[in-house]
């Protein structure tokens, strides 16, 4: 079994330090490679090494395959971890490694491919006997052929782009007069987003909840499904908050869902971390896959709180040719080892006010709460500049309990000691979606926030507690530079001793 000595991390963000983490504890060293707009980035502090790989835009430093293998050669890093997003998904970097005999911390090329694809992916599950959605998965196919599978199939019916994710290059047809003009739009959108065209056609669920399955797989053939999360909450198909084990899951459920991770992980000969994800159908009982995602999710942390393992740290043991040796019940999917309820929100540099446009700027100040069954993954600090470059996510801020109901309390409690400031972020948003009666109740769905959401507007009346301190606020050239008036958020900027603003 091969030890590795040095992890390069192809990242930046909350994931590298992430990653960075998990290294120190394992007596590994470490590298980042950051772009010249990230040369004072957090990542980078937290590595034992750093190595500037290009210019700000992403496809000359974080994207280029070269570059980041240079800085591996460099450093004498004898692996790489991909994190989530960039180089993560594309087989070609995982080959690159290989060539350049750098162990990647990731599944073989080859299961990439089987997997990357949607098409082919759902290809791969009708044989393996996992069930999907009815609709039209073929290669290549032209406008015509799916708008003819579409009448067959039935309206209203969903396109997908069969490359890549995050809600890109799907539409919703309801009519089919509407079918041309979506599907052109669909597929220009796909081809800017990522380089490819195709589409399938699927049936629309109506209301479907997102669950996704996080499994382990090691290369000796063991594959340990880790439950379930409920990923249902989303906005413009990106998660927003997600938790884990879902409300709606049956032991019955939960069964089937594991045997169909089992048989697809295995038939794309699988290995690392990874997630399966389906659509259910809470009308008819029915889940359909949707697919798999080769890497860890962002939402990894709601799992490692559920069943105490630490993912990454697995990745690594896997990627050295370790044997998964889980406690018995993790291994076989037992739900009485699952260890309470966690939940994790997105904190995202986005002002939910104006259409969730980003937001850039110097962080003024940022506050991590401190309570008890409280964890933030977070990449920036005080100081740092959220750059108009890269990805918006600030962190995640994620919550244990021993019931859901627990969890939620102490998400909140945890949310309004969270402040961050100099830039706007959707924090007062997710409080509004936490206090939804019917999320408390579990009842929720991939069309929930539009519906019970939709009409957000911000409370921009300033309460009676705070009105001294948001005015020396408004007083402090730094902080007036801040729109977040009336937040909570401000009144801890402006005073480094105040504590907690809440009577």
């Amino acid at each position: 079994m091969a030890q590795i000595k040095k992890v390069l991390v192809a990242n930046r963000g909350e994931i590298a330090v992430r990653v960075f983490a998990a290294c120190r504890e394992m007596g590994i060293a470490t590298v980042a490679v950051f772009s010249e707009a990230d040369e004072h980035a957090m990542h980078v502090a937290f590595a034992d090494e750093a190595v500037c790989i290009g210019e700000p835009e992403a496809a000359k430093s974080y994207l280029d395959i070269q570059r980041v293998l240079d800085a591996a050669r460099e450093t004498g890093a004898d692996a790489i971890h991909p994190g989530y997003g960039f180089l993560s998904e594309r087989p070609e970097f995982a080959e690159a490694c290989e060539s350049a005999g750098v162990i990647f911390i990731g599944p073989p090329a080859s299961a990439m491919r089987k997997l990357g694809e949607k098409i082919d992916a759902k290809q791969l599950a009708v044989a393996s006997g996992v069930p999907i959605t009815p609709g039209f998965f073929e290669p290549g196919a032209e406008p015509d052929q799916l708008k003819k599978e579409a009448d067959r199939i039935g309206y209203p019916i969903m396109l997908k782009a069969s490359a890549g994710g995050g809600g890109r290059g799907m539409r919703i047809v309801r009519d089919p007069d509407q079918f041309d003009r979506e599907c052109r739009m669909a597929m220009d959108e796909a081809q800017k987003s990522f380089g490819n065209s195709a589409m399938m056609v699927e049936k629309l669920v109506e209301k479907p909840r997102h669950i996704e399955v996080q499994i382990l797989a090691d290369r000796h053939g063991n594959v340990a499904c880790l439950f379930e999360r409920e990923c249902s909450l989303q906005r413009r198909h990106q998660k927003v908050l997600e938790e884990a084990p879902s409300p709606i899951m049956t032991e019955q459920l939960w069964a089937e869902m594991q045997a169909s991770c089992r048989k697809l992980i295995l038939a794309a000969g699988y290995v690392g971390a990874g997630t399966v994800e389906f659509m259910y159908d809470e009308a008819s009982g029915e889940y359909y896959f949707l697919e798999v995602n080769a890497r860890l999710q962002v939402e990894h942390p709601v799992t490692e709180l559920i069943t105490g393992l630490d993912l990454v740290r697995w990745q690594i043991r896997i990627a050295e040719g370790a044997k998964l040796d889980l406690p018995a019940g993790l291994m076989t999917g037992d739900r009485s080892v699952i260890g309470g309820h966690s939940i994790e929100v997105r904190l995202i540099a986005e002002d939910p006010a104006k259409g969730f446009l980003p937001s850039t700027g110097k962080l003024l100040r940022v506050v991590a709460p401190t309570s008890p069954g409280v964890r933030f993954d977070v990449g920036y600090r005080t100081g740092d500049t959220v750059s108009q470059y890269y990805d918006s996510l600030l962190g995640k801020l994620i919550v244990h309990g021993a019931t859901r109901a627990e969890a939620v309390d102490r998400l909140r409690t945890a949310m309004l000691d969270t402040h961050i400031i100099g830039v706007h972020t959707n924090l007062n948003y997710l409080l509004s979606v936490i206090d939804n009666k019917e999320f408390q109740a579990g009842n929720m769905d991939t069309g929930f926030l539009a519906r019970e959401i939709g009409d957000w507007a911000p409370n921009e009346e300033v309460p009676a507690y705070l009105a001294d301190l948001v005015q020396q606020g408004r007083e402090t050239s730094a902080v007036g530079q801040v729109a977040v008036a009336g937040s909570v958020s401000t009144a801890w900027g402006v005073n480094d001793g105040f504590r907690n603003a809440r009577p």
